[in-house]
């Protein structure tokens, strides 16, 4: 499969759809109480096709008054993965309805959480693809 199909398939809307932003305040609101303690927004970037692989970025941005650097974010591959706000099992089943039939997601990992720089940090994941017979 051609990467453009995939470019044309993940535009910033579809995205957005995919995972809004306001999941950044339920997740805090679940960890904390309180939305306004989280010290980043997050936002589902999607970062490449290769070797049937998909790749996305959760990009963690600072908030203003907040410190990014402060936070836990190391930590964040495995709280993503399991954490039901945030839901990346689901997140990948609805990659797979998007992708229409044209391939079926297989197996996802999360990846180490990437320091961009002190104010922005992502972390990866990448989602297998298997062909439909």
């Amino acid at each position: 499969m051609r990467n453009d199909f995939f470019d044309t398939l993940f535009t910033p809307d579809s995205l957005e759809a995919l995972f809004p932003a306001e999941r950044a305040d339920r997740f805090f609101e679940a960890l904390f109480g309180d939305a306004d303690e989280g010290a980043y927004d997050i936002r589902l970037d999607y970062d490449g096709f290769q070797d049937d692989r998909l790749r996305f970025l959760f990009h963690l941005t600072e908030r203003p008054g907040k410190c990014l650097s402060c936070s836990l974010t190391y930590g964040l591959p495995h709280v993503f993965s399991r954490h039901p706000v945030i839901n990346v099992a689901g997140l990948v089943q609805d990659v797979d309805q998007l992708l229409n039939g044209s391939h079926r997601c297989a197996d996802w990992e999360m990846g180490r959480t990437i320091e961009i720089d002190r104010r922005n940090h992502a972390v990866p994941l990448t989602i297998d693809l298997e062909p439909v017979d």
